[in-house]
């Protein structure tokens, strides 16, 4: 997916303002991804004690609202015309799961769900990663599920270390090439 021109060089305080907003006025409400208007971002930074200003003034919306308009219309329609027809529910993830175990035999970890019962299986999608970078690793070493915080060095000592687990690293979680973290929720 292309990146939308418009916002590639905005200010960190413009995606400041994304999560302030995004915080305080919900991302999505009965399945829809909201795009607030600018009296709403203005309620919303007055309910964050900022100045509404910055976003709406007598004379109306300020260029700041018009961008973070414009972000969050764009932010709506990709979600809803290119991510969600793209994602996968169980029953989908199910086949593509054990249609690429059994082409690839697999010896990669394939750890279970955290579900009971009826919903107790392997986590699909999980696999699917895991699968899928086994068969282009091509023998090369990879931590499946690092239990461990990632950590690049420079001459034998930590430079940074990230504050949260990962889900994977290639090939270690210790300076990783790459590194990913998934989200898998059916139920």
């Amino acid at each position: 997916m292309k990146p939308e021109q418009r916002l590639l060089k905005q200010p960190k305080s413009f995606w400041a303002t994304v999560r302030s907003l995004s915080q305080k006025i919900g991302y999505s409400r009965k399945g829809e991804i909201i795009i607030p208007d600018h009296k709403r971002m203005a309620k919303a930074f007055e309910a964050l004690d900022l100045d509404p200003n910055r976003v709406l003034c007598n004379t109306g919306p300020t260029k700041l609202s018009l961008l973070l308009h414009q972000y969050f219309s764009y932010r709506s329609n990709i979600l809803s015309s290119h991510v969600k027809p793209r994602l996968m529910d169980v029953e989908k993830a199910s086949r593509v799961f054990y249609a690429l175990k059994a082409k690839l035999n697999p010896t990669c970890p394939l750890p279970m769900n955290k579900q009971k019962g009826e919903k107790k299986a392997e986590a699909f999608f999980t696999g699917i990663i895991s699968m899928l970078i086994e068969k282009h690793a091509k023998g090369l070493s990879c931590d499946y599920d690092p239990r461990q915080l990632t950590t690049v060095t420079r001459d034998g000592s930590p430079l940074r270390t990230l504050a949260r687990r990962v889900d994977g690293a290639f090939p270690s979680a210790v300076n990783p090439i790459s590194v990913w973290e998934i989200k898998e929720y059916y139920y």
